[in-house]
């Protein structure tokens, strides 16, 4: 796991880019890459890849933002073409996607869970084009789609336990922005690795905006609204939280405003950053950044282009876990000073019981692959 938790305590911090293991990825399962050769064929400067984002755009600061990048490095390591096509509401999702399919796309990648029946209609309908799918799978697989899905819990039970092992007021909170399996599949993570803490420790801390057993929480309805997010951190800081994951896009940045503002009026808070590692990607909030539950989208994207320039595409589902460095727990940065160096060992064996399947994550969004 070269560029995992247990690699980043090791060395002390991490400057929490992509590492030759992660773009090696091989997506067809959880197993190890092959040989992919020291260069796309000859046809790449013909090729042409493309990207459709959901309605929180490019600028997302994640995982719209971190899939996009992927793609402009296969511009640059590849050589091909690219062309994108950004979404402002779910009603552009098949327009943009027609789009696409018009303007010679040899493979579009469709950002997000809500874009999958607009991607399986499309696919249908050009069987000859190649799709990429990010967070979601079909249950019965298209021949010219590949889904990019995420064991997203198992890093997020990391950073579960990272809040109730550093938490000062004995609450954390997450909250989520639409609720569909992508978004829940972090908060019961989450709400697991604080269970998990408390058992071990025989701790009570509580976790706000999440009920597990019951599959309810707080939702802000969107991926847009940034004062919603801000709303909610507000009341869940004025219930005690010092700790709050936003698993929402952009409606994060909400929670970071308030936190912010809470940190300026003395409190002791921070935020825990999902998709992308947001501390690079969301700088305005580098201060108050515990770390962040990645996936590493853009090393999938760029895998999954050159794999399809060679003649290699596949529909087979890749998943990323914390065994092949497809979730991560992000480095902790200017906070390394405030992570105990017993809840650093205490993280890096969970990370490996995980990794090993000694520790089980389990959720009711979990890939079903």
């Amino acid at each position: 796991m070269k560029n995992s938790l247990r690699a980043t305590l090791k060395r002390g911090s991490m400057a929490g880019v992509a590492t030759a293991g992660a773009a090696a990825l091989l997506l067809t399962g959880c197993g190890a890459a092959p040989d992919a050769g020291s260069s796309a064929t000859k046809t790449a400067s013909n090729y042409t890849g493309c990207i459709v984002s959901d309605s929180g755009g490019f600028d997302d600061q994640s995982f719209n933002q971190s899939s996009y990048e992927g793609l402009k490095k296969s511009e640059k390591d590849l050589g091909i073409k690219v062309n994108q096509a950004e979404s402002k509401t779910n009603n552009d999702f098949e327009p943009n996607l027609r789009a696409m399919v018009a303007a010679g796309c040899n493979l579009t990648v469709t950002v997000g869970f809500l874009l999958g029946d607009a991607t399986k209609a499309q696919a249908t309908a050009n069987p000859d084009k190649h799709f990429a799918i990010i967070d979601f799978g079909y249950d019965t697989p298209i021949a010219n789609v590949k889904p990019i899905i995420y064991d997203t819990a198992q890093a997020a039970f990391l950073a579960g336990y990272l809040a109730a092992a550093t938490t000062k007021t004995g609450t954390v909170a997450t909250f989520g922005g639409i609720k569909i399996p992508t978004v829940t599949i972090f908060m019961d993570g989450y709400a697991d690795g604080v269970k998990y803490y408390n058992e071990k420790k025989g701790k009570s801390v509580k976790v706000l905006g999440w009920d597990k057993a019951k599959q309810d929480g707080s939702f802000t309805g969107d991926f847009e609204k940034q004062d919603k997010g801000k709303q909610f951190t507000q009341n869940f800081l004025d219930q005690g939280a010092d700790i709050v994951m936003p698993v929402a896009g952009p409606v994060g940045k909400g929670a970071g405003a308030a936190l912010k503002e809470a940190k300026a009026a003395g409190k002791d808070v921070k935020l825990i950053w999902v998709d992308s590692d947001g501390f690079l990607t969301a700088p305005d909030y580098k201060d108050i950044m515990l770390s962040s539950v990645m996936k590493q989208m853009g090393e999938a994207v760029e895998t999954v282009v050159k794999q399809d320039t060679e003649g290699k595409f596949t529909n087979t589902p890749y998943v990323g876990t914390l065994a092949n460095d497809g979730v991560q727990l992000a480095p902790f940065h200017d906070m390394e000073s405030q992570v105990p160096a017993d809840v650093k060992t205490e993280l890096l064996q969970i990370e490996k019981d995980i990794a090993d399947g000694k520790l089980k994550v389990e959720s009711a969004a979990s890939p079903k692959v």
